[in-house]
């Protein structure tokens, strides 16, 4: 799933690291499913072949690698498996946010560490009030992905009251700018400090340990407090002058492309191998098969250009000293969640050709289906936003957060 891409020997020692972690990933990928997490061993051999700092800032550590790039890595662990590609993907986008909202030496203190990994949540359900030197914090964040082998929590939370210790929603005052809009704040915080509450169930991605976590009466000193609401980025790069929704939404569709072409794989195996029931012939010999690999590899293959054509021209434009306006936020968004819808037509058509074998649990085509359709439910590639886009290409307004 290469590009034409002209890219530096970092970046593509980078990728050729991924490939080679690719195996081990996919011979374990049961394992994962069953244990509700990616084991640690594998973690830290992502971490310390540098795929968490692919989207860190350079004077933080980091890789600050080209969009293309970061999407080819993700793919490339989410082809080995879905669970382990979106445990990474979010790793690599809260370091990357978390490292350029601190002040620059306060990054590299906090994220210098090669192996560092990072979990988060931007959503703002914590709480927070202010005491002397900080903040105390609060609540639980949902779908913590990779927390248990994460290092640090960087999470988001609205500012309470001082009277207001009750850290439920109904019971706090949240203090508010004068436009009534709320305060915001996020806290960075060691992980064993915050408790896993261990409730990831899911229908697919089972293996990505995104369990909620919590925080009890936790004090969190100013210098590990940023304000993204108020300053954000503190870096100065092309890559921190790229949109931060449109960054969310490649990301998540690089998961979506990656299981795709996993599913692929495994189509192709079953395909040449498995003679149907009352059948001479292996499944490949039948129309069925054929034009269902044809069709999702068209699927796959055009929806993941159309989104590689609008990252990279919007990487250009920004590159260019210009600012993304409406049209290049709008094709970004539109051509993510294009590519993700893509990825679940193509498996789904692959699925359906596959047989009965498939609606087993230990199926890894099956396994792609279940977790290829939770992608496109995260909010940043939702197929809500599709109307979204079509009004900003009418010249209409737009007031939805992700343009």
């Amino acid at each position: 799933m290469a590009t034409t891409l002209e890219r530096n020997q970092h970046e593509q020692s980078l990728i050729s690291a991924a490939e080679a972690l690719a195996p081990a990933i996919r011979e374990r990928a049961s394992e994962f499913e069953q244990a509700r997490r990616l084991p640690q061993d594998l973690a830290n051999a992502m971490a310390e072949a540098g795929l968490h700092k692919i989207a860190t800032p350079i004077q933080a550590g980091g890789s600050e690698c080209h969009p293309i790039t970061q999407i080819e890595i993700i793919e490339t662990i989410a082809r080995a498996d879905g669970s382990a590609g979106w445990n990474l993907m979010i790793g690599v986008e809260v370091q990357g946010f978390a490292a350029a909202a601190f002040p620059p030496e306060a990054a590299k203190t906090y994220f210098g560490n090669p192996n560092t990994i990072v979990a988060g949540a931007l959503n703002p359900v914590g709480r927070a009030r202010e005491v002397a030197g900080g903040l105390q914090v609060n609540g639980v964040w949902p779908m913590a992905s990779g927390c248990q082998n994460a290092d640090l929590f960087w999470g988001q939370c609205l500012i309470t009251e001082d009277n207001a210790a009750d850290k439920t929603k109904e019971n706090d005052k949240v203090k508010r700018y004068p436009d009534g809009s709320p305060i915001l704040r996020e806290v960075l915080i060691p992980m064993q400090q915050m408790e896993i509450l261990g409730n990831w169930h899911a229908n697919g991605l089972r293996g990505s340990g995104s369990h909620d976590v919590e925080a009890n009466e936790l004090f969190v000193a100013d210098e590990k407090i940023t304000a993204v609401n108020q300053q954000y980025p503190q870096v100065d790069s092309t890559l921190f002058r790229f949109p931060t929704y449109s960054r969310l939404a490649y990301n998540k569709a690089a998961v979506a492309t990656g299981i795709a072409r996993a599913a692929i794989d495994y189509f192709t195996i079953l395909a040449t191998s498995k003679k149907p029931r009352s059948s001479k012939n292996l499944l490949s010999a039948r129309h069925d098969a054929q034009l269902a690999i044809a069709e999702a590899e068209a699927a796959l293959r055009s929806g993941r250009a159309f989104m590689i054509e609008a990252v990279n021209d919007m990487w250009d434009l920004i590159a260019a000293g210009n600012s993304a306006g409406p049209e290049p936020r709008a094709l970004v968004l539109l051509s993510c969640i294009n590519a993700v819808q893509a990825a679940c037509d193509a498996v789904d058509r692959l699925y359906a050709a596959g047989g009965t074998n498939t609606v087993y649990a230990h199926s890894a085509l099956g396994r792609c289906h279940r977790d290829v359709h939770i992608v496109p439910q995260h909010v940043t590639v939702s197929p809500q936003w599709k109307v979204a886009t079509g009004r900003m290409f009418l010249g209409l307004a737009s007031d939805v957060p992700v343009l």
